[in-house]
């Protein structure tokens, strides 16, 4: 940005890349090489066609105010769409193409769009025929196919409004930038409202955080549509950065093709990468995984204790200096094997990322412990991160400086949290959990049409309840330990948090997902989905293993004490560990959680009332026999 900008003085986003486009015109903003032929946008051209995008609406009769939904996925011309629609004042409702069909209707029509940008012809063809009965006045595909009657494809769209003007719309901070809708899994999606001002305070909240270089590459995979990678864009965008589109699919591929230094995911996605890694280290010869083990052995150890001696290790926030003199010897004696495992083993772990990570970010949900011991030993550095899409959504992340693995960060600027009590809101003193609450810039104005939910969710001191359990140090850093209406009660009263217990079990080679479940139980109870590349290096199941095929092979003798002896271990070994944490029983599931059966949701987030309702059976049949 140059010297005479600043975010503080911008009102809209719109003026975030009318500055990109002045001062490095000619930086790639936009590549995807997946696209055929591949696309690399400028960000002189990217701000041409927002601005075209913009003009074009507005000819079609879309004004200031508006509702525009955007039912897309990932793409260049997704971000185009959402910043032309932004550029005139307008608002939209976003989602992915893949949503279901009343879920989709239910948000054109809640969010009383006027338009909408859809991705193709197919999707158009899904809201058939509801969507003829709704207020939708224009409809634009963002794909080149030939429209209906009466509609255009992107490119025409573009052409209709080049040359045009955007109408100097008097976009404010507080103007209403989109409605971003909650996957609405146990009722209807509420609409979250945030502003021009709730992202403008995320970007320049992260540029305190990280500054970022033009033309440094930047790895897109969540749904652009969502909170979380949107407003990590928007920042990378006020950098200069170039934005390259990846998927499932071709992630591990582009990782190491396109060489990103930044990423922004979710712990499941930094479980896959981690996976792949061990699944390569066990298709090793024998001696070379003891090598491998015995570095990662002594870089644990090495780790921990350099923790212990910063002053980083959740588990003792305030080491005392016995504590620092006891770590110290280990952090010498350890070093130099640590050195030489990152020259033997934990380079070429880096190599398969692109090698040029500086930082990537994690949030959406905790990460578990062994990952990240795991990114750290390899160094590769995860800043993570905490905020929920009420507010815009970053509250708190770790900061280079203080990465305190375990950890949720410390506090945005001008970003307050108070921990208190679930039944008399009173105030817990520091280091006592409680339930969290978080009031600052970014805080979304409200649900949209929804008053009700909107007080009850944000109270007149303007406090929003997160919903989430945790607790803060004497130096802010947040630490979220549950979900407080995910919390299991056994039926000895005890309160149980199933997030460390699960993350206890997938340290497990041979676990690949987990719920925890017991509500009402004597004990706890999980329901597993195997790991079956490890079963078959163990020689347990034959290779190329179909899940739904070998599950009656998972009930032999062998294999259930394999994983009892597995839950036992890794969740005796737990910090904090209590025998109410025992698993008491447990069953394997014909199939894993994915996006496509309904069981994740787009930010791979595990739908545990899904799971609960489509698996009660097994649950009953678990705790009844």
């Amino acid at each position: 940005m140059s010297k005479t900008f600043s975010l503080a003085q911008a009102n809209s986003l719109w003026q975030v890349w009318q500055q990109g486009a002045q001062t490095h015109p000619d930086a790639i903003a936009l590549y995807d090489p997946h696209a055929k032929p591949p696309v690399r946008i400028s960000y002189r051209d990217t701000f041409a066609q927002i601005n075209a995008f913009g003009a074009g609406l507005r000819s079609l009769g879309i004004n200031f105010g508006d509702k525009v939904a955007l039912i897309a996925d990932n793409s260049p011309r997704w971000l185009i769409a959402d910043q032309g629609i932004l550029a005139i004042g307008a608002a939209n409702a976003t989602r992915s193409s893949q949503a279901d069909r009343s879920e989709l209707l239910y948000i054109i029509e809640h969010s009383d769009s006027v338009a909408i940008v859809v991705e193709n012809l197919a999707t158009l063809k899904k809201l058939e025929p509801e969507l003829h009965s709704l207020p939708v006045r224009q409809v634009i595909l963002m794909s080149d196919e030939t429209p209906p009657e009466g509609a255009y494809n992107f490119q025409q769209l573009i052409a209709l409004g080049n040359g045009k003007d955007l109408g100097n719309p008097p976009i404010q901070r507080d103007t209403l930038a989109t409605l971003i809708y909650t996957s609405g899994t146990t009722a209807r999606p509420k609409g979250v409202m945030l502003t021009h001002g709730n992202f403008l305070y995320e970007v320049e909240a992260a540029q305190s955080v990280l500054q970022l270089k033009v033309n440094e590459r930047v790895l897109n995979i969540l749904p652009t549509w969502h909170s979380y990678e949107r407003t990590f864009e928007y920042f990378v965008f006020s950098q200069g950065c170039t934005e390259i589109y990846t998927n499932l699919r071709m992630i591990k591929k582009d990782l190491k093709e396109q060489k990103p230094h930044y990423m922004v995911a979710v712990p499941r996605l930094w479980e896959s990468i981690y996976e792949g890694a061990q699944k390569n280290f066990r298709d090793q010869p024998a001696s070379k995984q003891r090598l491998v083990n015995f570095f990662f052995n002594v870089s644990h150890k090495y780790i921990v204790a350099k923790r212990i001696l910063q002053g980083l290790n959740v588990e003792n926030f305030y080491p005392s200096l016995i504590d620092k003199l006891v770590a110290l010897p280990s952090v010498i004696a350890f070093w130099g094997l640590h050195k030489l495992g990152d020259k033997l083993v934990y380079q070429k772990v880096r190599e398969a990322t692109g090698g040029q990570l500086k930082y990537v970010v994690s949030g959406g949900g905790s990460i578990a412990e062994h990952l990240e011991d795991f990114y750290e030993i390899v160094g590769i550095e995860i800043l993570g991160g905490y905020g929920l899409t009420e507010t815009s959504p970053i509250t708190h992340v770790r900061r280079p400086a203080r990465n305190i693995r375990g950890g949720d960060g410390q506090p945005f600027p001008q970003t307050e949290t108070r921990i208190v009590d679930l039944s008399t809101r009173d105030d817990v003193p520091i280091g006592q959990q409680g339930l969290v609450l978080i009031r600052g810039p970014q805080v979304m104005q409200g649900y949209y049409k929804n008053p009700e939910a909107t007080a009850k969710a944000i109270d007149p001191q303007g406090w929003f309840d997160t919903g989430d359990l945790g607790y803060v140090s004497k130096w802010d850093d947040l630490v979220i330990t549950g979900r407080a209406k995910d919390t299991i009660v056994l039926s000895n009263g005890e309160n149980i948090e199933p997030q460390p217990i699960e993350d206890a079990c997938i340290r497990s080679p041979y676990i690949d997902q987990v719920v925890l479940v017991g509500q009402d139980q004597k004990q706890l109870g999980v329901l597993i989905v195997p790991n079956l590349s490890a079963l078959e290096a163990a020689g347990l199941i034959p290779a190329e293993s179909k899940l739904a095929e070998i599950l009656p092979e998972l009930n032999k003798p062998e294999i259930r004490n394999l994983y009892r002896d597995e839950l036992s271990r890794e969740v005796k070994n737990r910090p904090g560990y209590s025998i109410n944490d025992r698993i008491g029983v447990f069953e394997f599931l014909p199939e894993p959680f994915t996006i496509d059966n309904g069981f994740l949701t787009q930010t791979f987030k595990i739908r545990r009332n899904i799971v609960f309702e489509r698996y009660q059976d097994i649950i009953v049949k678990m705790f009844t026999t």
